[in-house]
């Protein structure tokens, strides 16, 4: 059986949001067209499909490392260094990335039945959702004609 760590990242988190885009399982609050990514950033993500594709993301990163907290997250989207204070003349810092974003995601992924929340321990990927991402997986490995990744299928 196929499951997420047998395709590359990429193509499942494309294939995921797609799924998730097509069943209305996520929708894109209002609030978005005015919110930063992140504290470095001058303005709000300027791609159609940020809210489909950051959830994507986070689906995959919570059955990845599974129970996570919106914390650990939160450093885990951050950039690599700060980038609004580029005219100051001192070393770069890391930034971590929007809470209420990653927060509201995983709320409406909790409402999709996708996700849950363990309680002190952070959220974790349901059956449901897990058996979610294995077909998305199946899906994306069919699709590949990658001939190393011929093995899996």
């Amino acid at each position: 059986m196929t499951t997420l760590y047998d395709v590359p990242a990429e193509d499942l988190i494309e294939a995921l949001a797609a799924d998730l885009a097509e069943e209305s399982a996520v929708e894109e609050p209002d609030w978005l067209t005015f919110a930063k990514s992140s504290v470095d950033r001058e303005l709000p993500p300027e791609q159609e499909d940020f809210w489909v594709t950051r959830t994507a993301s986070l689906l995959r990163k919570v059955a990845m490392d599974g129970p996570v907290g919106v914390g650990s997250l939160r450093t885990a989207y951050g950039s690599a260094s700060q980038g609004s204070n580029r005219y100051r003349v001192r070393p770069r810092q890391k930034a971590e990335s929007s809470g209420k974003i990653i927060r509201t995601a995983l709320q409406q992924l909790e409402a999709a039945g996708y996700v849950d929340t363990a309680e002190g321990e952070g959220r974790v990927v349901t059956s449901e959702g897990q058996s979610f991402l294995d077909d998305v997986a199946q899906r994306v490995l069919d699709d590949i004609d990658d001939p190393d990744l011929a093995r899996y299928a």
